[in-house]
């Protein structure tokens, strides 16, 4: 028998979300370590408002929507906002009712500047860190750092002359630029779209796109991000960027550092030498580290390790959506990949808990 098709009509209900995300579902393993991160910056959230006025989105559904996004790949914040109107997990991610309605759009993006001033992302990395020490997650000393290409949100098209100076077609919306035969590069030339960008490419024979360079360090024993951070692509930001988060490491002991062979150059490792770190850095033809650090079993181990921290580029520019940047600048960059980090981290610890 053909069943009938009834319409939907609108009725009292005693239902919370909660009631409805299943109760293995792996994101309840996630959610009590973000609220308990939440709680101790606590302090920090009353110093970004003031006692007066109208009230705004609360920080705590600003950090979470974040790691939402990041966490199912969310391409924007504008659709963020509209899936939040009927998605109850998210909701109940957020500690919403069922009735409450979405934010708007322009709102939400407005309220995360308010992130970005007071450097709440990073409080945030830090106090995921601190529980993942605390649940003896974290190796104190063994890392391995690394660096990759982020492409900016910016089009070569955008790339002109600093000075002013070349062609230009006004009135028309995607003008064709013939640049072919003409030399650009970073001290002549700059993207109108994103100043800070910068021509770079992955290697000899590659095309040249405008881009950022990410930096992450993460600790050996279960591959979670330490630190991360988001610099313009020279030709030495990634040894640059490696020793400055090398040296908020806390503690005074020895630790080792596991990198590949774009480390190897003698400023780098003899800087690591002199701040107590032992570098175990890829090999080249005619490297300075010698066999008394090749001679040792940790050499050899941490460059099986230090491969690990490929899987952290891999999840940012995939599931993080860090193929092609969504903002321009770096600080908007460095708030974006600090709560990717995050929630990569979050995603790791969940699993770690299960093992």
């Amino acid at each position: 028998m053909r069943g009938k098709q009834e319409q939907q009509i609108t009725m009292l209900s005693a239902l919370t979300p909660d009631d409805l995300v299943p109760q293995d579902h792996p994101i309840r393993r996630i959610k009590p370590i973000v609220d308990q991160a939440l709680k101790e910056l606590s302090p920090t959230f009353n110093r970004m408002y003031a006692d007066v006025g109208r009230p705004s989105i609360p920080p705590e559904h600003l950090l979470k929507s974040s790691l939402l996004i990041a966490l199912y790949s969310i391409r924007s914040e504008r659709q963020f906002c509209e899936r939040l109107q009927y998605d109850l997990l998210f909701k109940w991610f957020l500690d919403l009712n069922i009735m409450d309605p979405a934010f708007d759009a322009s709102s939400f993006s407005k309220n995360k500047a308010r992130l970005l001033e007071h450097r709440v992302a990073r409080e945030f990395l830090v106090a995921v860190v601190v529980e993942a020490r605390r649940r003896k997650l974290l190796s104190e000393d063994h890392f391995s750092v690394d660096g990759t290409l982020l492409e900016a949100w910016a089009s070569l098209k955008s790339i002109h002359p600093k000075d002013g100076g070349g062609p230009r077609k006004p009135g028309e919306r995607n003008p064709d630029v013939d640049f072919h035969g003409q030399s650009r590069t970073n001290d002549t030339h700059c993207s109108s779209t994103d100043p800070e960008a910068r021509l770079a490419r992955k290697g000899m024979g590659k095309e040249a796109k405008l881009c950022f360079a990410g930096h992450v360090l993460m600790e050996n024993r279960n591959g979670l991000v330490v630190d991360v951070t988001v610099t313009g692509a020279t030709g030495t930001a990634e040894r640059d960027t490696a020793l400055d988060m090398i040296d908020k490491v806390p503690g005074s002991r020895r630790i080792t550092l596991g990198a590949d062979k774009g480390y190897d150059t003698r400023d780098f490792v003899m800087a690591c030498r002199e701040m107590n770190v032992t570098p175990h850095v890829a090999r080249r033809k005619w490297s300075i580290v010698d066999e008394r650090t090749t001679r040792h079993e940790g050499y050899g181990l941490s460059q099986r390790v230090r491969k690990r921290i490929e899987e952290i580029w891999g999840w940012v520019k995939t599931v993080g959506g860090g193929r092609k940047l969504r903002y321009k600048g770096v600080e908007r960059n460095q708030l974006w990949v600090e709560l990717t980090a995050a929630a990569y981290n979050l995603v790791r610890m969940a699993k770690l808990a299960v093992v």
